[in-house]
């Protein structure tokens, strides 16, 4: 196990040490204590911010992410279901984005007059997938 300081941690994870604190302030990571004014970590801590980075790619609250990284009998102990239920969520969200660039694909490329005189136009504005309200 290594000590890293705050502005190694910082080079090594891409976040910056004003991030660190902040995530130490919330309790998703922990310093082990200071070398003069730097804080100092394990080198555990870049696995424990790149799980953090996945969390927040994946959609999921700070809080979540608290929640999901607190150790269950020292270890951690995420949530499969909880899992399964937010990439379920993301696939619906990129076949929307999917959706939606398609539609503006089309619409840079239509050549109608009007998009409203398009039938393809209006056949993709019903796509519930395009139409649903957006979260």
């Amino acid at each position: 196990m290594f000590r890293l300081d705050i502005s190694e941690v910082a080079r090594h994870s891409g976040f910056p040490p004003s991030t660190l604190r902040f995530y130490e302030k919330r309790g998703l990571i922990t310093s082990d204590g200071r070398r003069g004014l730097r804080r100092q970590y394990d080198d555990g801590v870049l696995i424990r911010l790149a799980l953090i980075a996945l969390g927040q790619r994946a959609g999921f609250s700070l809080d979540d992410i608290a929640a999901l990284l607190r150790p269950q009998g020292g270890k951690l102990d995420l949530s499969r279901a909880d899992l399964r239920n937010q990439a379920n969520t993301l696939r619906t969200q990129a076949q929307e984005l999917q959706a939606t660039a398609d539609l503006l694909d089309h619409i840079a490329a239509c050549s109608a007059p009007s998009h409203l005189e398009c039938p393809r136009f209006l056949a993709l504005m019903k796509d519930p997938r395009i139409t649903r309200k957006a979260v």
